[in-house]
Formats: structure tokens, sequence, C-alpha cells
């Protein structure tokens, strides 16, 4: 299934801790964007490529940059300001969502809210837009086979915090979402995926949720989080060319009970970092997956994650399409309950296994000596 020089390797950290808005005052998040959209690692692509490029065109001799030396700094939970609207209601979340603008605090009472919620609306750098509930406060998207819990349609800098989204097609969706934060969110009883950032999402924050219980519908689209589109999907949601989602970090989450990968990094994304995630891999079916991260983008950062329960590795690169599956490097993860290895980089291409990795079971590390 599923070297930018060091000077920017710097500007990376910088902008995913600014992302979150959590440096000094929560409250008024005023994350500083990248200084550096629109250039990442791998084979090149924009929103503005043409659906008719010339297929013949060989992207795989971009240079792809070093992954980013560290994760960033850890920005800490979000809070949420005090609410501008209150709601208790489907009807009254579907209005909000509509009308929200720049600076609005959306607070979700307890209760359950029954729709497909979506919003196109954005914030600012200054003035993200929050939408906040406790664990209590549940979007139910009214069944599994169709439609997305949350959608973010090319809606940038939101802050979705705390609640809970279920019973859905797709959990939570983003497509064109730019320095949005994903936080302290349970997602669970999903039909395919449970968290999506998808067509040029890029510095995104995706941390401390649960992610439980997908491949309700379709045990082969049931990942916990997934990053990108595969090349079948290129054309649909990137006008062909890769869908470069990029510099998004994954950090914190627990991912328990998913029918394919807990994370699926897809080919045409970049310098994203993975760390500190925790993966239970019980549920892995034959048709969904048989690893708990497969990366098949480039210069990705996969450090210090857990897991257990695996039907074959722990980690997998892959490479299916040209120019991509490389340039990755694992740090300090720790694998247990594999059938063969810990990390499986398949082919090796420009990925790196440090030495600081663990593995119990199986065959041991990985397929390559680490270094």
């Amino acid at each position: 299934m599923s070297a930018r020089r060091n000077t920017a390797v710097a500007a990376l950290a910088v902008a995913a801790l600014a992302l979150a808005g959590c440096g000094g005052d929560t409250t008024s998040a005023a994350p500083t964007p990248s200084a550096d959209v629109g250039v990442s690692g791998g084979p090149s692509a924009s929103p503005s490529k043409s659906k008719d490029r010339d297929k013949d065109d060989d992207e795989s001799t971009s240079p792809v940059p070093n992954a980013p030396a560290a994760p960033p700094p850890d920005p800490g939970s979000l809070k949420c300001p005090g609410a501008t609207v209150t709601v208790s209601s489907a009807d009254d979340l579907t209005r909000a969502l509509a009308d929200a603008k720049p600076g609005d605090s959306i607070a979700l009472a307890d209760g359950t809210y029954t729709g497909k919620f979506v919003t196109t609306r954005s914030g600012t750098q200054s003035a993200p837009i929050f939408l906040c509930g406790g664990s209590g406060a549940i979007l139910d998207g009214g069944g599994i086979k169709a439609g997305y819990g949350l959608y973010l349609n090319g809606a940038s800098w939101w802050r979705l915090v705390g609640f809970t989204v279920q019973n859905a097609q797709k959990g939570v969706v983003a497509d064109k979402s730019q320095h949005s934060v994903i936080q302290g969110l349970t997602v669970q009883n999903i039909g395919d995926e449970g968290i999506h950032l998808r067509s040029f999402s890029s510095d995104n924050l995706v941390v401390g949720n649960t992610v439980r219980d997908t491949g309700k519908r379709r045990e082969k689209f049931g990942e916990g989080i997934y990053i990108g589109s595969a090349t079948s999907n290129w054309e649909k949601y990137s006008q062909g060319g890769p869908d470069r989602s990029d510099r998004n970090v994954i950090r914190g989450n627990s991912i328990s009970a998913t029918t394919a990968e807990s994370v699926d990094i897809k080919e045409g994304t970049s310098s994203g970092v993975l760390v500190g995630n925790v993966f239970d891999g019980s549920a892995l079916t034959e048709e969904g997956g048989d690893s708990w991260v497969d990366v098949k983008g480039n210069s990705w950062l996969i450090q210090d994650n857990r897991g257990t329960h695996s039907l074959l590795d722990g980690f997998q690169t892959h490479n299916v399409a040209d120019g991509w599956g490389t340039g990755n490097v694992f740090k300090g993860n720790t694998a247990t309950g594999v059938t063969e290895y810990g990390i499986a980089l398949k082919p090796v291409l420009g990925n790196k296994i440090a030495c600081d990795n663990k593995a119990s079971g199986g065959k041991g590390l990985s397929n390559v000596d680490c270094a």
C-alpha cells in the first residue's frame, strides 16, 4: 500500500515550533510560516503544474536534500483562548464553520454532533481559528461508508483541539491546508483512514492524538495517519504531479487497532518529521498492511517511535515512483514483536539507519547494517 544545506535545517525546526503557536502565550498563537515554503526534497512539482505535463520528463534527477537533523522542539500543549462562539448542536456547528473568520474561537459543548462537517474559511498567521472541545464533544459522521467527519477544504491556520471524531468513512481530512494544528483529538471507529493530510497540505502539526479502530469499511484503507497521495491519485489531488504535502510534523500520537499502517507516508512528500509516536499493530491484516510505518517519501526523519506487534516489519521504506523513497533517516526507534526486521529498507537507496534503533524478535534490527 500502502543536501538541503544546513541553514535550511534550522529553518525547518523554527518553522515547525512556531507552527503550533505555542511559543510563550499559547492563547494568541502567531506561528511564523516556513521561510522556504515550496522548496523541499525530492523531484520537483508544484500546485500550478499542468495536468498535461510531459510524462517522459525525468524528475528523479533533482537532488534529494538531507532529512532534518533533529526534530523541532516540542511545542507543548496548545491552549484554547476564550470562546467567541459556543455551539451545542449540529446546525450551530455547521453555521460556525461556514462563518468562521480569523481570530474566532469556536467552543464545542459536550454532546453528539451528527453530520459531515466542513469549512473552507482560513485564519491567518496572527489570528488562527480555533475549534475546541473536550472528548465528550463528539462529531459523529453517521456511518462508516461515506463522507468525512471533519474536512478542512482549502482552509489554513486552524487549531483543532481536544474533541472526538467518529463513525465516518474518513475521520479528519485536510486538503490544501497550511499551518494547521490537529491536537489531542480522539479519532475512532472509522471506515478508512483516521487523519489524512493531502493535496499540498504542508507545514502542519499532528500531535498528541489518539487514533484507533480504523479500516472498518475496507481493511486495505485503514491507516491511522496518512500523509500525501498515492501515485494513482496524483491526477485527482495534485494535478498529475507529486502531492507535495511537505514539512509536516507527526508527533506524540497513540495509534492502535488499525487494519493498515499506523502511519503511511506517501511518495511525493518530503522533509517531514515522525517523532515520539506509539504504535500497536495487533489489528493489522494481510489486506491492510504488514508494518506500522511505510515511508515512500523523501528526507523524512523517523525518530524515537515505539511499536509492538507487527505482521512482518516495524518500519519499511519503498520505492514506488522514480526518485522517491530515499534520503530518510531512522534514529532511536524501538520495535518489539516483529516477524522479520525492526526496520526494512526495500530498497536501501539513500536511506540511513542509526545504531541507536532497537528491535526484538524476528531477524533483528534491519536487513542492512546500521551506521
